[in-house]
């Protein structure tokens, strides 16, 4: 099973996200700090600015949301599903890229992490 971390503004607002709109289930939250989520065999954990994940490293530098790292959600009819999702207010970086009859597209959460939508051949 593979885990992936992202560093968060807000853990309920990604919590709302992650489960009503992209599916995942809610395993466990402990308060503003973090939460487990799961999608298939992925466990998302999501670290609130109380949580460890936030603490200073030797540089000085502080851990923030962003970036392009990202984990990738496969779907069906990705054309279709992006257009639930827009009505549905996420945000997305781009639109649909094709290429030999692969698709994807990148959403970003409610902190601006990246998520990449993809629909294989």
């Amino acid at each position: 099973m593979a885990q992936v971390r992202y560093i968060v503004d807000d853990v309920d607002a990604t919590v709302e996200f992650y489960v009503f709109k992209l599916g995942f289930e809610l395993q466990q939250q402990f308060g503003p700090a973090i939460a487990i989520l799961e999608h298939g065999d992925l466990t998302l954990l999501v670290s609130g600015p109380p949580a460890s994940a936030f603490r200073p490293m030797l540089d000085g530098t502080v851990p923030s949301p962003g970036g392009w790292s990202r984990f990738v959600l496969t779907f069906d009819d990705l054309e279709s599903d992006v257009a639930k999702l827009r009505d549905d207010g996420v945000e997305f970086k781009n639109d649909i890229v094709e290429q030999g009859g692969r698709k994807q597209i990148l959403c970003v959460d409610p902190s601006g992490n990246v998520v990449e939508l993809f629909q294989a051949e």
